[in-house]
């Protein structure tokens, strides 16, 4: 693979490193169920944030954000709430998307990161 492809390893790291700049404390990544795999598991002072990393070069054939459908959102919310029976938590559950745009794949040197919290209910 070459040095402008995109791989979601990378992706999820500058996503983790973006959410610890934030003050996020990072509980897990790459949790899998039978029902699908959560990115990363955070926590703020309030809410536990379940993140979706989305990974692309453009947005010319759509946004990120697009491609977590509500068959993508039925999948994550399954798996969340296995991960709950596993960890329970008192802080409020909350579904987030992170966007990276890397025009130049793993050698994108600043690569766009948009951060929607509450994507989805």
């Amino acid at each position: 693979m070459g040095k402008s492809e995109l791989t979601g390893p990378w992706g999820e790291l500058l996503a983790v490193n973006y959410l610890r700049q934030k003050k996020y404390a990072i509980l897990g990544c790459n949790y899998k169920s039978r029902f699908g795999e959560i990115d990363i598991i955070a926590q703020t002072r309030s809410y536990l944030v379940f993140v979706e990393v989305k990974l692309r070069k453009s947005d010319c054939f759509g946004q990120a954000r697009e491609f977590v459908g509500y068959q993508k959102q039925s999948r994550i919310k399954a798996t969340a709430a296995m991960w709950l029976q596993e960890n329970p938590n008192k802080r409020q559950p909350r579904f987030d998307v992170i966007e990276i745009y890397a025009p130049d794949g793993t050698a994108t040197r600043n690569p766009e990161i948009i951060h929607l919290e509450d994507a989805f209910q």
